[in-house]
């Protein structure tokens, strides 16, 4: 399959390998070239623009940083929505605002263009090893259509209705993780302080009730003082505000979520370590 990809950073990368590994053609398109050097030399082909990723090509995914990098990559000088033509599919798959996936999907279908949201869980590692797991928004029968390629990147896939859906599920799952991390690094901390071995702490925790993906992948990082993203902290933060907005909206209250956020904002944006991985939450605590 002809395939144009639209972000080459720690998450795209290991997509876009993945989709090369099988055999698809794939196009790229990043804001700064260097940073696609690793999947062109895997086999990817260069882009100049976001519209010269769209054109020809069956299939454009798009795994960007913030909402207004998604408005920029669709809507902006150069954009996909202005190069796509009728009969192609979208697959937009950064966290981003359900509202903004609902109007790239109202003004895909003013031109025939199918677009899901299909925003994704499982970090650096998921992505390199091709076992994501994927919310998915959109129209049910261009979701079917494509989900056999979507299987070569990801290893479970969810269909949660019309357009938005799937970003109202990683919302959801956004604020499950919030509670994990915070749990995690206050857990690390707790056994520091009483002195106990930590690595001992994880494997016990581990294997009862508390254990979790986060634990498992995330403590063992912090003990070897690596806080190198699997996902960015700013990014974590960017999710867990369109979450309390989208809450808002829903007139929920959820302090847990607003605790969490209160906290990554001192890592991000008063110590200025938003491009840490989210496990470096517990530096709060640590020097």
């Amino acid at each position: 399959m002809k395939i144009g990809f639209i972000g080459t950073g720690v998450m795209g990368t290991g997509i876009i390998k993945n989709l090369l590994k099988h055999g698809n053609e794939v196009t790229v398109f990043n804001r700064t070239k260097a940073h696609a050097q690793a999947v062109l030399d895997a086999g990817a082909v260069w882009a100049d623009t976001p519209a010269a990723a769209t054109k020809n090509n069956d299939v454009v995914m798009t795994m960007v940083g913030f909402p207004k990098d998604v408005e920029e990559v669709y809507y902006g000088k150069n954009g996909i929505l202005g190069a796509a033509q009728a009969g192609q599919l979208l697959i937009e798959m950064t966290t981003s605002k359900p509202s903004l996936a609902q109007k790239i999907a109202q003004d895909g279908a003013k031109k025939g263009v199918a677009v899901l949201d299909a925003p994704v869980s499982g970090g650096d590692i998921g992505a390199k090893n091709g076992t994501l797991t994927m919310m998915i928004g959109g129209e049910k029968a261009d979701f079917e259509k494509i989900k056999p390629l979507l299987t070569k990147i990801s290893s479970q896939q969810y269909y949660f209705g019309p357009a938005g859906s799937g970003q109202h599920a990683k919302m959801a799952n956004q604020i499950m993780i919030a509670g994990t991390m915070t749990g995690m690094s206050e857990m690390l901390v707790y056994g520091k302080a009483a002195g106990l071995d930590l690595d001992e702490v994880i494997k016990t925790v581990s294997s009862g009730a508390g254990q979790n993906w986060s634990l498992s992948n995330y403590g063992p990082r912090i003990l070897k003082q690596d806080y190198t993203p699997g996902f960015f902290a700013k990014h974590f933060l960017k999710d867990l505000r369109i979450a309390l907005e989208e809450a808002e909206k829903m007139n929920l209250d959820l302090p847990a979520t607003t605790q969490a956020k209160k906290l990554y904002e001192i890592l991000v944006d008063q110590k200025g370590l938003g491009n840490d991985g989210t496990q470096a939450l517990v530096k709060l605590w640590w020097k």
